[in-house]
């Protein structure tokens, strides 16, 4: 390709940019609510042109754990890795406000990008030291994990207390409490769907 036809192709990707309409200020915040979402937003600020998705996963990871990319552990780097994979990059993609090529694993800023560098400036200081995270949820609003757990530990309490014949659970027929156990672990995954952006 000439010089000039590279130029041309420059422009019109430029100018394509500028036609972008902007996003309402609501929309800004919705996407902005995930400190995961801030923080890689931050990292592609921060970072000239693309950047392989391993790299923003990492340094997210490392942020969020208050640690280094080099000590961290493998558990930390895949779950800020899965839940950028499957949620955060394709929604702020689908939004405009980064490229993302999810099959090379390639990131960067699109051209929405620019309406979020205000916010990310003054929250780069101080989202840690007021919104610590200690788990796997990003806003903490629905604590999934906790919830999954204490429905195992109550199922496997019945199951045990069905099996030793202890009445009037062990009146109640196996099949039926597996049928409780089931329809209870899919209302549950159905509400995690419905009303997480992970």
């Amino acid at each position: 390709m000439s010089v000039s036809s590279d130029s041309a192709v420059d422009e019109f990707e430029h100018a394509s940019e500028e036609l972008v309409e902007p996003l309402s200020r609501d929309k800004i915040f919705h996407i902005l609510q995930t400190q995961r979402r801030r923080d890689a937003l931050r990292f592609l600020k921060d970072t000239d042109g693309a950047v392989e998705m391993r790299d923003l996963a990492e340094q997210v990871a490392a942020w969020e754990n208050d640690t280094t990319v080099q000590a961290l552990t493998s558990d930390e780097r895949q779950r800020v890795y899965i839940a950028l994979y499957q949620s955060h990059l394709p929604k702020l993609e689908s939004e405009g406000v980064i490229r993302y090529n999810k099959s090379r694993g390639i990131v960067e800023r699109g051209p929405l990008a620019d309406q979020f560098d205000p916010y990310l400036d003054t929250a780069e200081e101080t989202d840690y030291e007021t919104e610590p995270e200690t788990d796997d949820s990003d806003d903490q609003a629905v604590p999934w994990l906790t919830y999954y757990r204490r429905v195992t530990a109550v199922g496997v309490l019945l199951l045990m207390t069905a099996w030793a014949g202890i009445p009037p659970i062990a009146s109640i027929p196996d099949l039926i409490w597996g049928g409780l156990l089931v329809t209870t672990f899919t209302v549950l995954s159905l509400a995690q769907i419905l009303t997480d952006d992970r």
